[in-house]
């Protein structure tokens, strides 16, 4: 049997459609009309976030590290890890954003501040797939589609992970100014 053929066409399915529907989800929220009242566990939220991408960021260089040392399983352990937390991440940030404002960047740094901002939000929509492809085709074994994509994806991936600790360090000193 060829290596095509084990993928599950199902699962191909759902990750295009989950995909699509967090791209949505994404816009929509910026578009949704804010709560009149805010959870006060939503103030730590964007703290949670950043702890949350620099605890992803580590946890991808030490994947690395396991699979270039051979620890297999580890680094299939680590990237299990990562992928919880990542889907963590998104449920706080939805969280987040549907019971807050925008905070202002107000800093002298504008140009650098929009800069990792927008790559980092491209970035972080295009890696999506990727990244539950990878994912997926690690849990399946299939090294070389595996490595093919991972290739692309690890570094991109990384680098959404570091900017999204960035931006938070932007931020903070804005959060809870109108």
């Amino acid at each position: 049997m060829k290596t095509d053929q084990i993928v599950d066409k199902r699962v191909t399915r759902f990750i295009w459609v989950f995909t699509a529907i967090v791209f949505a989800l994404v816009i929509v929220l910026h578009e949704l009309p804010k709560m009149n009242w805010q959870p006060s566990f939503v103030l730590f939220l964007p703290k949670l976030n950043a702890f949350i991408n620099g605890t992803v960021f580590i946890l991808l260089l030490t994947t690395l590290w396991a699979i270039k040392m051979g620890k297999i399983s580890m680094h299939r352990k680590l990237n299990t890890v990562a992928m919880v937390l990542s889907v963590l991440f998104l449920l706080s940030y939805v969280t987040n954003h549907y019971f807050s404002v925008d905070t202002i960047y107000g800093g002298e740094m504008s140009g650098l501040y929009y800069f990792v901002l927008i790559t980092h939000v491209v970035l972080a929509g295009l890696s999506l797939p990727m990244i539950l492809f990878s994912y997926y085709y690690g849990h399946l074994n299939l090294v070389h589609k595996h490595k093919k994509l991972v290739r692309f994806t690890y570094p991109i991936w990384l680098y959404v992970a570091f900017t999204g600790v960035l931006i938070y360090l932007f931020l903070s000193p804005y959060y809870g100014i109108a």
